[in-house]
């Protein structure tokens, strides 16, 4: 029979592997398309796909104390990502991207350790690996020479989706899915509101639908599996797999797109790979 461990460490890198496939395919829709109607309509759709899910499952609705964890999960999850992407579009890319996952991981693994207890010593070297291994991956041929505005939209990035960590960590005791139909919701209505406030056209252009349902698919089944992994494993462990999911948009785009990988780059592809024989021992 499979361990809890095991499950915990597999749902968790499977999370990384959606995350950054569907930000691989949605920073492909949003080359030709608006940025907010490509995050926007993929979300929508990631959330009927939750809502189904959890009615197909006949899941138990969980209390409503549970439902606002996940309220609460979408609404940093949404600022998280509105700083991303307004970081990766007006700073450099090789840095905001590393820096808001490596804070990604480091907000749960603080919280974790005052709640949960600390980590074994193997399972700490792991996350310093982790660490490393993702700020190489992402940072590409980038130099570490960082201006206010890339500062703070990275912490911003990094502590929204760290604290959507959490509260799904905290909402997901009873169920899986409905939580994150309330985080979806809440995803949402918060994304109408800003497309009311800037009253800019958000349809996205006509040949991106198609790499927009994937997103809003893989990012659905990014979010499903955290939870799994949250769920039957420590919150610090799965954050910091999941975290790893630049790793699969640079892969993606070194096999599809025919980008070329620095040396860092393939440095840090073999630190996650030590990093996860530390984490699982």
């Amino acid at each position: 029979m499979i361990s809890s461990e095991t499950l915990a460490i597999s749902f968790g890198l499977g999370s990384a592997v959606a995350w950054g496939a569907g930000d691989f395919s949605g920073g492909y829709a949003s080359r030709k398309g608006n940025i907010l109607g490509v995050v926007l309509v993929s979300q929508m759709l990631g959330g009927v796909l939750l809502t189904l899910m959890a009615l197909a499952l006949s899941e138990t609705v969980p209390p409503v104390n549970h439902l606002l964890y996940g309220t609460l999960a979408g609404i940093f999850g949404s600022l998280g990502l509105i700083a991303l992407y307004r970081g990766l579009a007006s700073g450099r890319m090789g840095i905001v991207a590393p820096l808001s996952a490596v804070l990604t991981a480091l907000v749960p693994i603080v919280f974790s350790a005052c709640f949960e207890g600390l980590p074994t010593s193997t399972q700490v070297i792991g996350f310093l690996c982790f660490m490393v291994a993702v700020w190489l991956l992402s940072s590409g041929k980038a130099e570490f020479r960082m201006t206010l505005n890339e500062l703070y939209l990275s912490i911003a990035a990094g502590f929204g989706f760290g604290l959507f960590f959490i509260f799904i960590d905290q909402a997901n005791n009873i169920s899986i899915f409905w939580p994150l139909v309330g985080a979806r919701f809440a995803s949402v209505s918060m994304l109408l509101c800003l497309v009311a406030i800037n009253k800019n056209p958000i349809r996205p252009a006509a040949g991106q639908w198609l790499f927009i349902c994937i997103t809003g698919i893989l990012d659905a089944a990014g979010n499903a599996l955290f939870s799994l992994a949250a769920h039957y494993g420590r919150l610090d462990v799965s954050a910091v797999l999941g975290s790893l999911y630049p790793a699969a948009t640079v892969m993606l785009a070194w096999l599809f797109l025919k980008e070329r990988l620095a040396r860092r780059q393939w440095v840090g592809v073999a630190g996650a790979f030590i990093a996860l024989l530390f984490i699982s021992m």
